[in-house]
């Protein structure tokens, strides 16, 4: 009886112990934003169409449907846009630790990220492909041509994921940045790469010796939404107020179409 009322008492206390964490994480976020003026984004500028790096007016700017989003959001709460650019594997880190006030990166809501930090709606759903060298096009047409092979994707991704457990027996070289993915496929250090596609569009538009293979992989991740430090709803909402007025105005399609059309080479993400 006794050991069994401990047990409760402490169910109890770590019960209280996260009501109170989140009771005091709510409209924190928006609190820093609001006393600050700015918006803080994280993100990976090395993924276009999503975000990457390009030259406007002689001046190295990031670009992309995410930045394009963030610009959204940032007028919609009436506070300048910091750009903060870093490694993919360690946004959300950088996110719990106040580091930036959120994270937009082409981020799948997967089950093991919603454990440590709130999502938005999806906001966009690409699908995903696997990239090859051209002249391999006729070599790799199916996951078992995969098998044995060395395949690239990006840490701690979700395409990561699925070369894990989709393609069987392959030699998985993963690396923080898409652009060296992309040169150890062309150098040939690796035999495929999994990416969404309309990051490989991008490559393969301006990269004539790398294609898209017949191979498809099954995607069941939901698509891209915006990453928050849990315990703000607040701020969530008003995220997701904005993203519903992109989505039916159109903008986000505006944005995935604009990303594309712009000249991304081999140097984007």
């Amino acid at each position: 009886m006794k050991g069994t009322m401990k047990k409760i008492l402490c169910m109890a206390m770590v019960a209280a112990l996260a009501i109170s964490v989140a009771a005091c994480g709510n409209g924190a976020t928006m609190k820093k934003i609001e006393k600050s003026g700015k918006i803080v984004l994280g993100t990976s500028a090395d993924y276009a169409p999503y975000e990457y790096h390009t030259m406007i007016n002689g001046k190295d700017t990031i670009v992309g449907i995410d930045i394009s989003i963030a610009e959204e959001i940032s007028k919609d709460l009436g506070v300048q846009l910091e750009i903060v650019d870093m490694g993919f594997d360690g946004l959300l880190a950088a996110l719990n630790t106040d580091k930036v006030d959120i994270v937009i990166a082409g981020m799948n809501p997967d089950e093991e990220r919603r454990k440590a930090v709130d999502f938005s709606k999806i906001y966009y759903e690409a699908k995903q492909g696997v990239m090859v060298r051209t002249e391999d096009k006729d070599k790799i047409k199916s996951i078992a041509d995969l098998s044995g092979k060395k395949v690239g994707a990006q840490l701690g991704t979700v395409q990561e994921k699925i070369a894990k457990e989709q393609i069987k027996d392959a030699d998985l070289i993963s690396l923080g940045k898409i652009p060296d993915l992309v040169m150890e496929l062309k150098n040939k250090k690796i035999d495929a790469l999994v990416v969404e596609l309309p990051v490989a569009n991008g490559y393969v538009k301006n990269n004539n010796d790398l294609t898209l293979s017949e191979i498809t992989v099954k995607e069941d991740t939901g698509g891209s939404a915006i990453a928050v430090k849990k315990g703000n709803s607040d701020f969530l909402k008003l995220i997701d107020q904005s993203l519903d007025r992109l989505m039916k105005d159109g903008s986000i399609d505006k944005f995935v179409q604009e990303a594309n059309e712009m000249n991304v080479t081999s140097e984007g993400k």
